[in-house]
């Protein structure tokens, strides 16, 4: 299965906001053996959110959207995910109760009489308001959940809050509840060099044979400009299966000293 996220927001691509869930969600995936395959940047457009869950909800990934779940004007997630499965939005019984729980909680630390008939606690219970069928996903930070939904082909699709305080618990909550049987199926090893003043095209020949006699193994190639601590160079390495990176390794050392190179490994 693929990794995927979703992150919607016109305060992120606008940059009024800098995006915090990619970081994220690599590193959760990264702690358990995982990786992201992809990612996905959304404005507050209706049309093409629902285009992109269309896409995604229908698809074999598990994928994370964040943002644009609250009930809000500028909020369309819940309804943009609803509209892509062609399923009605509905209260979820078990989000009803944890809204009203919040909002009691809140009437009392404030020292205030509750109504939950109210219009404006009715209204907060539009934020519990999800596809129906779809199961809902815990938030230990203010008790309003997120949802998720499964599909016929084994993908799952979790909805949660743009605000990072929130999103990273439940994100964990959806990987440690639902996906721990795939954690650290994959050995995998990376291992790489510092060329000073490489060139690409002279390396790539080395990488294309690398790549060629080694299946499991990618070769990549991040250049640098350089800065004022280190001169230009490129950073080239293999990644992919433990024992066949360690053969790659080896392979790559003895190309960059075939091609004159200079270079100096980069710590584990």
């Amino acid at each position: 299965m693929a990794f995927g996220i979703i992150i919607i927001g016109d305060e992120i691509l606008s940059g009024k906001r800098n995006d915090k869930h990619l970081a994220k969600i690599i590193e959760l995936l990264s702690e358990r053996g995982l990786a992201l395959s992809w990612a996905e940047y959304l404005g507050d457009d209706p049309e093409r959110i629902t285009a992109t869950l269309r896409r995604t909800l229908n698809s074999g990934d598990i994928v994370f959207c964040c943002g644009g779940i609250g009930a809000t004007p500028d909020d369309h997630t819940r309804q943009c995910a609803a509209a892509a499965l062609n399923l009605p939005l509905a209260l979820h019984p078990e989000a009803k109760v944890k809204i009203q729980e919040r909002i009691m909680e809140m009437a009392s630390e404030a020292g205030k009489e509750i109504d939950l008939d109210a219009p404006d606690n009715q209204h907060r219970l539009k934020m519990g308001e999800f596809p129906v069928g779809s199961g809902i996903i815990p938030n230990a930070f203010n008790k309003i959940p997120g949802f998720y939904w499964r599909n016929s082909l084994g993908g799952v699709q979790y909805f949660v809050p743009g605000f990072p305080v929130m999103a990273e618990p439940m994100m964990k909550w959806a990987l440690d509840t639902h996906h721990s049987e795939l954690f650290h199926q994959i050995a995998h090893a990376e291992k790489s060099v510092i060329v000073y003043d490489g060139i690409e095209s002279t390396l790539t020949p080395l990488m294309e044979a690398i790549e060629a006699e080694f299946e499991s193994v990618k070769v990549f190639s991040l250049p640098s400009v350089g800065d004022g601590n280190r001169r230009r160079h490129i950073e080239l390495g293999v990644k992919g299966e433990p024992r066949a990176v360690e053969a790659a390794y080896v392979r790559m050392l003895s190309g960059l000293d075939n091609l004159r190179q200079e270079y100096v490994a980069v710590a584990a």
